[in-house]
């Protein structure tokens, strides 16, 4: 069962729910000895044939009711098999419009009745024989005297039945019929979704499930996260990647938990099937720093390794050391402690960044201001990272604009300047760097980004 299913009502299959809507109530006849005037009935019109047979009927019937809800089991077997002629009975007697009405409400309530007797409570039991239900709802839902909040009750449970036997074009015209008829049930909204989803209109079933959403969020409630869930499972089955990547930022946004972060931006950076390179993948590992979402010490490794490996050996040794006061990093040895002393010969190497700063101010083309702005960037310094990225921009030559241009808004959002941050963010329209800006936004708007 999908997550969404379960997040649906697991209960009330037993108890319809419908004998409420129709609880039979037959009118006595007016006293013979009133005007003809005054003997037109005001309630249903029933023949005296079906009267006469009714009685015995409804009686049994409620006396099976009230012994399955006093769990009296062994009484019930015999009650039904006494009621079942007189209900077969009141039916044959059946000749006005009302008399037909309740001979049908007649019908599904003895049918109800005998599926639990059987079923004893075991929903799995009930939903292999609801079948029976479905002629005398039918049939109901049907009938003119049927009233329009019954009416809706009765496609809903024609809905639910056709979206247990995999019917699910018609569960959810059904299920589109109760609502249209006034039912309010709380989970008719998710039973549209789902017959929609489960019957092939993933797009639909999901544009459903988001006005649900906004319906929650309008209510001043916050959606469950399995929606969300059952989202993602439905857009990555079908590879509706743009879809998935929606509904993985909308999941974050509304529980951006430490666990929800590092699995959405592991499966699109890394597990996924998206095919990110080096740098970018630096991109999506900055974020699960700042998300504090980096696991172990293979992530850590693997973050400070792409940083060497493309010439930031600042960043690298400052991933490690936070991984070793995190306590998810050793202090000595294992690969984090080769990259870290690889890292410290390479940062003695190049010398002071102020030094590679002026000469990327007097180099002909933006390159070297671009990668000195990493440099800085990875220090933690992103008053100068942004002053060599723009420096970098100004002077032209930069293999990928995205990609300084990226930079200078992450720099901005750690910063602290937030609004800086998203108007820079936001030029960025190709993929990859549009999607890996959008997780940075979220980030943006959804966590406090620290002081400078």
């Amino acid at each position: 069962m999908d997550t969404l299913s379960k997040a649906a009502s697991r209960a009330g299959r037993l108890s319809l729910l419908l004998m409420g809507a129709a609880v039979l109530a037959l009118p006595t006849a007016a006293p013979a000895q009133k005007k003809k005037q005054e003997e037109a009935p005001k309630g249903p019109q029933l023949s005296p044939e079906f009267r006469k047979a009714a009685v015995p009927a409804e009686t049994a019937i409620r006396a099976i009711r009230d012994k399955q809800r006093a769990s009296l089991a062994a009484d019930v077997a015999a009650e039904l098999a006494a009621a079942e002629p007189l209900v077969a009975a009141a039916e044959a007697a059946a000749k006005t419009e009302d008399d037909i009405y309740y001979k049908q409400i007649f019908r599904l309530q003895i049918e109800d009745q005998k599926i639990q007797a059987v079923a004893k409570g075991n929903v799995a039991i009930y939903r292999q024989r609801e079948s029976a239900l479905v002629a005398p709802l039918t049939a109901l839902l049907a009938n003119p005297k049927s009233s329009a909040t019954d009416r809706g009750t009765y496609a809903n449970r024609l809905g639910e039945i056709a979206y247990e036997t995999k019917n699910y074009a018609e569960a959810v015209r059904l299920f589109e019929l109760a609502r249209t008829s006034g039912y309010a049930g709380p989970n008719l909204g998710l039973n549209i979704v789902r017959a929609k989803a489960e019957g092939g209109d993933i797009a639909g079933g999901l544009a459903a499930l988001k006005q649900l959403i906004d319906a929650e969020q309008a209510a001043g409630r916050k959606a469950p996260e399995s929606w969300y869930l059952y989202a993602r499972s439905k857009t990555n089955s079908a590879k509706m990647m743009n879809d998935l990547l929606d509904w993985s930022r909308a999941w974050v946004a509304a529980y951006p938990t430490q666990k929800n972060w590092r699995e959405a931006l592991v499966f699109y950076g890394f597990a996924g099937p998206y095919k990110l390179d080096k740098r970018e993948r630096i991109d999506i590992f900055r974020l699960l720093r700042v998300t504090k979402a980096l696991s172990d010490q293979n992530d850590y490794a693997e973050y400070a390794q792409d940083l060497f490996d493309v010439g930031l050996p600042q960043e690298a040794k400052a991933v490690i050391d936070e991984g070793r006061a995190a306590g998810k990093v050793p202090a000595t040895g294992g690969p984090n402690g080769l990259i870290y002393a690889d890292s410290l010969k390479t940062i003695q190497a190049d010398g002071p960044l102020d030094a590679l700063a002026k000469r990327a101010a007097a180099a002909p083309t933006g390159v070297l201001a671009a990668a000195t702005g990493d440099a800085f960037l990875g220090s933690a310094n992103y008053a100068r990272a942004i002053e060599l990225y723009k420096l970098a921009m100004s002077k032209g030559g930069v293999a990928k604009p995205d990609e300084v241009t990226m930079h200078i808004g992450i720099a901005q959002a750690l910063s602290g300047d937030k609004a800086a941050a998203k108007a820079t963010l936001q030029t960025l329209t190709r993929p990859p760097r549009q999607e890996i800006a959008n997780f940075w936004l979220l980030w943006i708007d959804s966590v406090a980004a620290p002081t400078a």
